[in-house]
C-alpha cells in the first residue's frame, strides 16, 4: 500500500537529490579533497564554509553553464546571495536551468 505524500515532502526530497547532485558536480569540478555529502548545504561556499575563491567561483559558472544550459554572468548584482550556499546555488539552478 503506498503512503501518500504532500507535495512539500515531495519536493523536500528533490531539493536534496539536487543538491547531492550539485555538490557532486563542485566537488568533481574542483577536484576538492572531500566527499560531496560533507558538503553542508546551508555552509557559505565562498572563503569560509567550503574555502572557495573567485576562480573556484568561475569554475563552477563555467560548469553549470554546460551542466544546466543557462549561463551565470560574473556582472550579476545577485551573485552573492546566488552563491551564498549550496542551497541558494541550487535554487538559482533550478529556477533559470533549461529543462
Amino acid at each position: 500500500m503506498d503512503i501518500p505524500q504532500d507535495n512539500r515532502t515531495v519536493d523536500v526530497t528533490a531539493d536534496v537529490a539536487q543538491e547531492r547532485e550539485l555538490a557532486q558536480l563542485i566537488v568533481t569540478t574542483l577536484k576538492l579533497k572531500i566527499e560531496p555529502s560533507d558538503v553542508d548545504p546551508e555552509a557559505p561556499l565562498y572563503k569560509e564554509g567550503l574555502g572557495l575563491d573567485s576562480i573556484d567561483i568561475l569554475e563552477i559558472s563555467l560548469t553549470i553553464s554546460k551542466v544546466y544550459g543557462f549561463k551565470l554572468s560574473s556582472d550579476d548584482e545577485n551573485n552573492l546571495v546566488i552563491f551564498r550556499s549550496l542551497r541558494s546555488l541550487n535554487r538559482h539552478i533550478q529556477t533559470h536551468r533549461v529543462k
